[in-house]
């Protein structure tokens, strides 16, 4: 481009016209402006694959106004519609399923759930794994729909909550130390047998033992003992007969030889003692023991 510069002279004054002169070029000429043109050309070709590749995530993603694919943002949170998978740690306050399906975890190896404190440390911790359930915290509890505490877990004991609690194999329950309990039943048709194989069984109670058999026999074994003591109180054996089938009998003998042998006497109340045996009866309606 060539600019020309004119000069204007008012009537009366006379100047010398100047000459045209060049002044100077401007604007982009040569292997400049095709470099330019390249450049430009390149960011529309660039702007438009961003554009279409910004299309293509959209609509592979399922992008909408309400949400990403199966994602629905909802004024109470985040919903998933049908299954999805999370390759890192999900934080979370509440997880519930739908109102007419179940919620199903499901993983390769272990599904863990933490509970961590303002300082992030676990608190609580359960372990789903494919052999085992663990679970690591100070208390476990397992609650009814009302609210009623069914099995408590801590340190100290175990708790169940149940009115009944019925063991259902054929090996009965093994208990290592002491129970304690109002009340050992077994079910209908069933027999009950508490048995301790290597070592002594003992029922205590502070106000009396009742065993009851309402259609069956009560039988007690054992290789050496069997001892029924009270304390502070008498041992009532009711029943139409009592039987003693193996005791020893004494043979006649002379007048005062006893042979090691006692005789079981009964008072008018029922009690029993001991008298040594002779050849007679030795017992005596009206002896000191049943005063």
């Amino acid at each position: 481009m060539v600019r020309e510069q004119y000069t204007t002279t008012t009537p009366g004054t006379s100047l010398e016209t100047p000459k045209n002169e060049y002044v100077y070029k401007i604007g982009i000429y040569g292997w400049r402006k095709r470099c330019l043109y390249l450049f430009v050309l390149l960011l529309l070709i660039v702007l438009v694959v961003n554009f279409s590749l910004t299309i293509w995530i959209l609509k592979v993603m399922w992008f909408s106004p309400t949400g990403m694919g199966h994602l629905r943002v909802t004024k109470e949170g985040l919903r998933l519609e049908g299954e999805s998978e999370f390759l890192f740690p999900l934080y979370a306050k509440e997880i519930h399923s739908r109102v007419d399906s179940s919620l199903l975890l499901q993983s390769t190896h272990n599904v863990t759930v933490n509970a961590r404190n303002s300082n992030g440390e676990v608190t609580g911790r359960l372990n789903v794994g494919p052999k085992m359930v663990e679970f690591h915290g100070q208390q476990f509890q397992i609650n009814s729909k009302d609210g009623k505490p069914l099995f408590t877990v801590d340190e100290n004991e175990v708790v169940i909550g149940t009115d009944k609690l019925r063991v259902t194999g054929p090996e009965g329950a093994l208990f290592e130390h002491s129970v304690e309990t109002p009340l050992v039943k077994a079910e209908a048709f069933k027999q009950l047998r508490l048995e301790s194989p290597t070592r002594s069984l003992s029922m205590d109670a502070p106000r009396g033992v009742n065993i009851k058999a309402q259609a069956g026999n009560i039988e007690a074994l054992s290789q050496m003992d069997i001892k029924l003591h009270s304390s502070d109180g008498v041992l009532l054996l009711d029943a139409e007969t009592v039987r003693l089938p193996k005791l020893p009998e004494g043979t006649r003998g002379g007048s005062g030889i006893s042979q090691g042998l006692y005789e079981i006497c009964v008072c008018p109340d029922g009690k029993l003692y001991l008298s040594v045996a002779g050849v007679g009866s030795t017992c005596q309606e009206y002896s000191r023991v049943c005063q």
